[in-house]
């Protein structure tokens, strides 16, 4: 009971304006950035890609409208305020030193486990001995992260759905030698941007990814196959099971390069080939064409969907 409280007390003792850093300048890099930066956390966004970081603000900003536009109409989204302040806590970097006082460094790079490795040793060299290091992986068990570093206790799996900013839960992934202080302070990092922790436990794609990726490659197949078109077969998933947006636009959206990567580590870490990208996935993702953010993937979209993707190493 003790050691309850203890931890307790110490997620309590986490500095409300504590510096936030943020690895990857893609989607879900500036759509986290963006939740701690609207509780009032000051964030260092760091990619080495000069295209991700100089598009970075723009895009930024126009995450922050669509946000305020769900939330409080128009005519909150056009009086500024709330935006502006958001904005400016936020700052771009290509470096990661800039987070050498951080005390938690949120890791969005692309699902790469040699680029992730090459980020966290780095992050360890550099941060100091409280910083906890959250990795919004997809599928790469968390205990695998955490042996790149010399603080296993302190990594954590922190997977954000997309949008960021507006989904209230964050699947929480604590591996074997993850402490609870960590999963502590990580929850109240978390409700600090009001977000909810749901907490699973380690294994390969948690319980998001390794059901989600699997549904998301049979619906490509599926469509490869001829059975029926991509609007059908997202309208059975919206109007026979309530789900909002079905399965081929939810994989645009997501990025279809990500999605094949995630398959492709899952497969590496279960051993089951049932994790292989179908055929038409593969081609989509050797032909450029990975979603939203190229401007096609099983669908085409106008250039006002495009989004900036992030670097090669750090997002």
């Amino acid at each position: 009971m003790g050691d309850q409280t203890d931890v307790r007390q110490a997620a309590r003792t986490v500095p409300a304006r504590s510096l936030v850093g943020i690895v990857g300048a893609g989607t879900m890099g500036i759509g986290v950035a963006q939740c701690f930066a609207e509780a009032g956390h000051p964030v260092v966004v760091v990619d080495n890609d000069p295209g991700a970081l100089a598009s970075g603000p723009a895009r930024l900003r126009a995450g922050i409208r669509t946000a305020t536009l769900q939330r409080w109409g128009a005519r909150q989204a056009r009086a500024g305020g709330p935006a502006s302040r958001t904005e400016s806590l936020v700052t771009f970097s290509a470096e990661l030193a800039g987070l050498a006082t951080a005390l938690l460094v949120v890791e969005c790079a692309r699902e790469d486990e040699d680029v992730k490795e090459g980020i966290l040793r780095e992050l360890d060299r550099i941060c100091g001995a409280e910083a906890i290091f959250a990795s919004n992986t997809s599928c790469i068990p968390v205990s695998r992260l955490g042996s790149f570093t010399a603080r296993p206790d302190r990594v954590i799996g922190t997977h954000f759905m997309n949008p960021a900013p507006l989904k209230d839960a964050v699947e929480v992934i604590r591996a074997p030698g993850t402490s609870a202080l960590t999963v502590a302070r990580t929850e109240a990092f978390l409700a600090r941007v009001g977000k909810h922790a749901i907490v699973v436990r380690d294994a390969p794609g948690f319980v998001t990814n390794r059901v989600l990726m699997l549904t998301l490659n049979e619906a490509a197949a599926v469509l490869g196959e001829g059975t029926a078109d991509a609007e059908t077969v997202d309208r059975i998933f919206q109007d026979c099971f309530g789900h909002p947006m079905g399965p081929l636009r939810t994989a645009d959206l997501i990025g279809l390069d990500t999605i094949a990567d995630s398959l492709e580590v899952l497969r590496r870490h279960t051993g089951e080939d049932r994790f292989r990208p179908c055929a038409l996935l593969a081609r989509l993702v050797a032909e450029g064409h990975v979603g939203r953010k190229s401007g096609r993937g099983f669908y085409s979209y106008s250039p006002q969907h495009l989004t900036a993707r992030g670097g090669t190493d750090h997002g």
